[in-house]
């Protein structure tokens, strides 16, 4: 279920991709996250699929990581001895790797309210427009003020073993026109990721469709 507390949304680990794409609350708050389970594979999928289990079986590719990484979310883990809250900055430990420790699950995510005027933005890029898994996957929040960028978390998947923070293309863009900083921090963005070869796709073209989606999300911010 998806449920709205002080400060926060929060989001039950059970709760379907399909629940989430369709609820007010998360497309009014966190379109983002919204966008990004309209994508996770078809709409059979999206039925069953949940949002724990797409964090829980941390496949570098999934979808709404980088989403959740981008929003600064807070995982809430529960076992027999209680419940404990995990900055989702620290849920991904390496490839296929969580922060959960033996007897624990996934509860439920919470996702504190963004502050007045931020912008959030989501971009897959796949082989197909559905039933695809993500050859670079990106996420963005963000807000300016006096036309240049104050605030800016890009999160990236696809491009490194866990879903990763682009801090040093966020440095590269804060406090500059979004025109400027798009191009910074695309280029900057393509440097400190660790792609593969594999048979989706090329490190190389990851790196190339990585500074494109940076840059264009970037850009996107001065509308």
């Amino acid at each position: 279920g998806i449920r709205e507390v002080d400060g926060a949304l929060e989001i039950g680990a059970t709760t379907s991709f399909s629940e989430i794409r369709r609820s007010a609350a998360v497309r009014d708050s966190f379109p983002s996250l919204a966008a990004a389970a309209s994508v996770v594979g078809g709409w059979q999928i999206q039925n069953r699929a949940t949002l724990g289990g797409n964090m829980a079986n941390a496949s570098p590719a999934g979808d709404s990581l980088p989403v959740l990484l981008a929003l600064d979310a807070i995982v809430v883990a529960a076992s027999v001895q209680g419940t404990r809250e995990i900055p989702y900055a620290e849920f991904h430990t390496g490839y296929r790797k969580t922060a959960l420790r033996p007897g624990e699950i996934v509860a439920w995510v919470r996702l504190p309210y963004l502050p007045q005027g931020s912008v959030q933005a989501f971009r897959k890029v796949g082989t197909r427009e559905a039933q695809a898994i993500s050859k670079v996957v990106v996420a963005m929040t963000g807000r300016i003020e006096d036309g240049r960028i104050a605030d800016l978390r890009l999160a990236a998947g696809s491009v490194a073993p866990i879903p990763v923070r682009l801090r040093a293309a966020e440095g590269e863009a804060r406090g500059v026109a979004p025109a400027e900083a798009a191009d910074r921090a695309g280029r900057e963005a393509a440097r400190e990721v660790t792609p593969i070869d594999d048979v989706r796709s090329t490190a190389e073209y990851r790196r190339f469709a990585l500074e494109r989606v940076v840059r264009r999300l970037v850009l996107g911010m001065r509308r």
